[in-house]
């Protein structure tokens, strides 16, 4: 089970890398998948880091905490998802839906409980006076 949980949140950092890659090679392809049309070089400057520092960070969060068991990145990466989660309701309930607005959330749903189950279960216990432990 926790070679399960380590490969779906390595797998789920991976996605956000490859959505990441996509903001820094052709930030006005990948903002276009978002809905959002790019103009001029504030717009492109500011996709392009954003974006890419985002989904960099969050997977990053994701791929470290799995592979090391270290629940603060986890928790960083999940709480990424989760406010992102948050704000889409809010919007929903703002301005309504659109075609295809439930797959971002599922994911950003899946990811953070992950992210939340893994920075609980995934860090090994250690004595915390064995400096060497």
């Amino acid at each position: 089970m926790i070679m399960a949980l380590r490969g779906a949140l390595v797998l789920g950092g991976l996605l956000l890398w490859f959505l990441a890659f996509g903001f820094l090679t052709d930030p006005v392809e990948a903002a276009a998948g978002f809905g959002l049309q790019v103009e001029g070089a504030h717009g492109l400057t500011s996709v392009r880091s954003d974006f890419t520092a985002f989904f960099g960070v969050g997977g990053a969060c994701f791929i470290w905490g799995a592979l090391a068991r270290r629940a603060d990145p986890l928790t960083i990466g999940a709480a990424l998802m989760l406010v992102t989660l948050v704000t889409r309701l809010v919007a929903l309930g703002t301005y309504g839906s659109f075609e295809g607005y439930i797959a971002p959330m599922v994911v950003e749903l899946v990811l953070g409980a992950l992210g939340l189950i893994g920075a609980r279960v995934l860090p090994v216990k250690t004595d915390p006076l064995n400096r060497l432990g």
